[in-house]
């Protein structure tokens, strides 16, 4: 029977938003894993005491935040519309259907100048605080990576800029190490003159709409203005550290800025788990120098084709030598201002090699090898990669990082900003990764409290279905090793048969 609902859109009724949202609705979760009245004590300072018109509660200008970062909503203007309509926003903010949300404009003010980067670094740390109090953080291992972000800026509209060159953070360090390599091999030391000299420039291309993001292109990526955020998390997906760079600033580059917040906030942690971006000399000499160990992946030789791979080249501790694949001997020359030592052969040797073509093409017939002076630390993450622990700690990290920027992107919006300038970005980011954070632990919490909440848990069928398992694959393996060992032995004796006969 056909029934046709009436239209009734203009019906009164008495409603309870207590009552309209869901018990166990992610909001509420939220909302009881953490106590949201401590924003007034790090936000009591922005405000006039007894001056000025009256605010709107600093508790509701962050939860707006709040669910603008934890659904991926776009803009501040789209989340005031959504706040407005949505019972379940309007209950966590605390507003009745009857009382108008604040106006958008007046949530932008206060996120440009209430949430400074003080506001948004305290309740970073706040939200982390709390879930290692709870006991949900395990920082044993970190995991380290980059991600990029697009910018609100146009590839079309860039310009070409000389910068000055940043100077490298471990330059002083590097100049002393290199400095007393040369006096132990007899070499007069180099004079610092870096004060005489004016500071090196290059030509960059830059935004003239965010002239702080950078230029980033890799592999088939198309290529446009991004910011790049230097993130590092835990064994439980919580992250622990964020630095944003402009999109054209190398992972070890920024390394260093990241892992000092890292050794502030966490200086119980024993590895670091990165990619083959982050083995670089310094990088290896930092970690294994304070104690911990670099968790890396293998990287592959860059060497010519048709040529002698880069192995075959043995350092020779005992005589401070490099043995050629051809066995002769590469004598220490030199060291480098940029830290590397200089092998080199012998050229009336190297002139009736039989290889010399496969070695070098030098017109004096010699041979280069650059080693180096903290390469005893590279060598320490590759003997390291090789062992079961770390081996399984890296295969964690496409788990762990890369799952975090694979939700950051796809579930909380976090693939391009609206924001331009750095420090904007870097607090829109921070607040992002805040929201994921609270997220986990609001969940967590449930779950604890919540017995048989988890949907992820394995039923009781699956594990009793494991021996099943373990038994129909040990007899498919016996059964095939039979097999072709009946066969094997059968083709045998037909083969004897034949030669007897």
């Amino acid at each position: 029977m056909l029934v046709k609902n009436a239209e009734n859109r203009g019906q009164l009724e008495f409603v309870s938003l207590e009552n309209m949202v869901p018990q166990d609705h992610l909001l509420r979760k939220i909302d009881s894993a953490i106590d949201f009245k401590k924003i007034y004590e790090f936000v009591e300072d922005l405000y006039c005491e007894d001056n000025g018109r009256p605010s709107v509660d600093p508790v509701v200008l962050f939860k707006i935040v709040l669910i603008q970062h934890i659904y991926g909503i776009s803009s501040l203007r789209r989340t005031l519309e959504e706040v407005s309509m949505n019972l379940a926003y309007r209950w966590f903010i605390g507003y009745p259907l009857n009382e108008a949300v604040p106006h958008f404009s007046t949530v932008s003010y206060n996120f440009k100048h209430r949430f400074n980067h003080a506001t948004v670094e305290y309740v970073f740390r706040w939200v982390l605080k709390a879930a290692a109090e709870e006991g949900y953080l395990d920082t044993e291992a970190i995991f380290v990576d980059g991600t990029h972000i697009k910018a609100s800026a146009n590839l079309k509209k860039q310009a070409k800029k000389a910068v000055p060159k940043q100077a490298k953070r471990y330059t002083k360090e590097l100049f002393d190490e290199v400095n007393k390599d040369r006096e132990e091999h007899g070499k007069k030391p180099f004079s610092d003159d870096s004060d005489k000299k004016p500071p090196q420039e290059k030509e960059t291309v830059v935004s003239t709409t965010d002239p702080e993001s950078g230029v980033f292109h890799k592999g088939e990526h198309k290529k446009c203005f991004a910011y790049e955020a230097h993130t590092a998390c835990d064994k439980h997906n919580f992250i622990l550290g964020v630095h944003v760079t402009p999109g054209n600033v190398h992972d070890s580059v920024a390394f260093d800025s990241l892992y000092d917040e890292l050794c502030k906030y966490h200086p119980e942690h024993k590895t670091v788990v990165a990619d083959s971006a982050y083995k670089t000399p310094w990088i290896c000499k930092r970690i294994f120098e304070s104690g911990r160990v670099l968790s890396t992946c293998y990287t592959r030789p860059k060497t010519k084709e048709n040529s002698h791979p880069w192995w075959a080249y043995v350092y020779d501790e005992y005589f401070d030598d490099v043995i050629c694949p051809e066995y002769h001997a590469l004598h220490y020359s030199t060291t480098n201002r940029d830290g590397y030592r200089e092998y080199k052969s012998r050229a009336y040797l190297c002139k009736i090699c039989p290889t010399r073509g496969m070695c070098t093409e030098n017109a004096k017939c010699e041979k280069t090898v650059l080693r180096h002076v903290w390469q005893d630390y590279v060598e320490m993450a590759e003997h390291i990669r090789h062992m079961a622990v770390y081996k399984e700690l890296y295969r964690l990290r496409k788990e762990k990082i890369e799952r975090v920027f694979a939700d950051a992107k796809e579930k909380h919006g976090m693939r391009y900003t609206q924001y331009r300038g750095l420090a904007q970005v870097t607090n829109w980011v921070k607040l992002k990764f805040a929201a994921m954070n609270l997220k986990k632990l609001a969940i967590w919490k449930w779950n604890a409290t919540h017995p048989g909440s988890d949907l992820r848990k394995p039923t009781r069928w699956r594990g009793n279905l494991l021996p099943f398992s373990l038994f129909f694959y040990f007899s498919c393996k016996n059964l095939l090793w039979l097999d072709c060992h009946s066969r094997f032995f059968y083709k045998l004796k037909e083969r004897t048969q034949r030669v007897r006969s």
